[in-house]
């Protein structure tokens, strides 16, 4: 382990997020709306924590390591969470402790969406801006972002990008440079935010929430400008553009920078794992909107609109919301919740299982079930046309165990605390998966559950975005062995 460069890096990031602050001080400044001194307060500090923690590492030069990787990844997003709540801290107007500080910062980061605030249509627009943004710059991975400027600074990127870059992504370097990767990366999320923020103003949106809401939406985050979200509007026309952004967010980045450089579509038909999300997104479309009709809940239309919303909104993990689904009839409250267990596609902002691992343990369910019938054929487990290792498959049964297993160790962590079974199911459920809105008493909003209730969901937050592993192994022994 090299805790010097560990540190060093540490420092440089720091530095960088430091500089994301000027855009929501800048604003604040403009509309003078009494931010300004929690910016510029929250700003120097994490600058000149930054720079305390590079200053005498400043001439490390070793070779960054896996090892490094994950130890940088899981500490740089812990400590981010907690400089990125200073802006809510210290102002004064948003009257948030420590504690609800930290996991609405937290929450916006891991693109969460679960928030402790209440009337946040009447929060400060630079405030606004800034939460947003905070999920914005989660969605893609502040490290993946940084690492166009690291090599410049002598900081090797490929070690961070394998500890960042979630889920079993199938091309894991799109172009021969990882520095090149990062950048086709940042420039397919910039085009898509672009298209998104157009796409809402031509709508009927604000300009303001107009790219306030392009940041969640293609974060997949759920933060909004509004107390009741997406539903404020009122609109068929935004909830549709809405629908869409969360379906593009969700697929995997490396295939709409495939299907970018090729110039068509059909690269998105020929993926599997696209194929194998859209399947069962249909699915929880079709059984959410059929049970809204059949039971009158709403008339057609507007059934199903909101099916087709919040069965996308709920599955792709965004969170945004158009009515209050957790008091629709039957099973479908549960049902979406479940559904987002499995959350986008391997290599999306999305969170959940990834839809790759699922659409791998399904296929080899099938197999399995083939072998029984055929004991002596040889069968082998394909995704299209390239045969999928024992090891790949092997890696994922143990993802979902651990994962499943967290979830367990969590929920019942929660229910210790004197949370119901509701809420602590939901809300593990929403915390882990990267959602947001949950059942019970998290329907609307965290600020009511208890301290040590939002520190274990915060751990869950960072669980889920770092797809588990990233962060256990840290606790292993053979992990800091020589």
């Amino acid at each position: 382990m090299h805790f010097s460069i560990s540190l060093r890096i540490l420092g440089i990031l720091l530095m960088l997020f430091s500089l994301t602050l000027l855009v929501p001080l800048l604003m604040a400044v403009y509309l003078d709306d009494k931010t300004i001194t929690g910016f510029t307060s929250a700003l120097g500090i994490t600058f000149l924590s930054g720079f305390a923690l590079w200053l005498p590492t400043r001439r490390s030069r070793q070779e960054l390591r896996t090892r490094d990787g994950f130890l940088v990844t899981t500490l740089f997003w812990t400590v981010l969470g907690l400089f990125g709540a200073l802006p809510f801290a210290l102002h004064a107007g948003v009257d948030l402790d420590a504690t609800d500080a930290i996991f609405e910062s937290i929450s916006g980061l891991t693109t969460t969406g679960a928030t402790v605030i209440t009337g946040i249509d009447d929060l400060p627009r630079s405030l606004l801006f800034y939460r947003q943004q905070l999920q914005w710059l989660g969605g893609i991975g502040i490290i993946v972002v940084a690492m166009a400027v690291l090599p410049m600074l002598g900081v090797g990127g490929m070690q961070l990008y394998q500890a960042e870059t979630p889920g079993p992504s199938k091309d894991s370097k799109l172009t021969p440079r990882i520095t090149e990767t990062a950048k086709a990366l940042f420039t397919i999320y910039v085009l898509l935010t672009v298209f998104c923020g157009l796409a809402y103003w031509a709508a009927g949106m604000s300009g303001f929430d107009a790219i306030c809401h392009a940041f969640s939406t293609v974060a997949i985050g759920g933060f909004s400008t509004h107390d009741a979200s997406i539903g404020y509007y009122d609109s068929p026309a935004i909830t549709l553009v809405c629908c869409l952004f969360m379906y593009v967010a969700a697929i995997n980045f490396g295939l709409h920078f495939t299907a970018w450089r090729r110039r068509g579509l059909g690269a998105y038909f020929k993926d599997s794992e696209t194929v194998f999300f859209t399947s069962v997104l249909g699915i929880a479309i079709a059984i959410t909107c059929a049970v809204l009709l059949g039971t009158d809940s709403f008339d057609t239309g507007q059934g199903l609109l909101n099916g087709l919303f919040q069965a996308i909104s709920i599955t792709t993990t965004t969170g945004f919301s158009t009515s209050d689904y957790a008091q629709w009839p039957n099973f479908l409250p549960l049902m979406l919740l479940v559904f987002a267990f499995m959350g986008g596609c391997a290599g999306s902002t999305g969170g959940g299982i990834k839809a790759m691992r699922l659409m791998l343990i399904s296929k080899q369910g099938v197999r399995e079930l083939k072998q029984l019938v055929h004991p002596s054929a040889v069968i082998p487990l394909k995704v299209g046309r390239r045969r999928v290792e024992a090891k790949v498959v092997s890696a994922v049964w143990s993802f979902l165990a651990v994962y499943l297993v967290a979830f367990v160790i969590l929920m019942i962590a929660i229910v210790a605390t004197g949370l119901d079974f509701e809420t602590a199911f939901s809300a593990v459920a929403a915390a882990l998966n990267n959602l947001g809105p949950g059942l019970g008493d998290v329907t609307y909003h965290y600020g009511d559950i208890n301290e040590v209730a939002k520190w274990l969901l915060c751990g869950a937050m960072l669980l889920g975005r770092l797809e588990v592993f990233t962060v256990l192994v840290l606790f292993t022994p053979t992990f800091w062995r020589p």
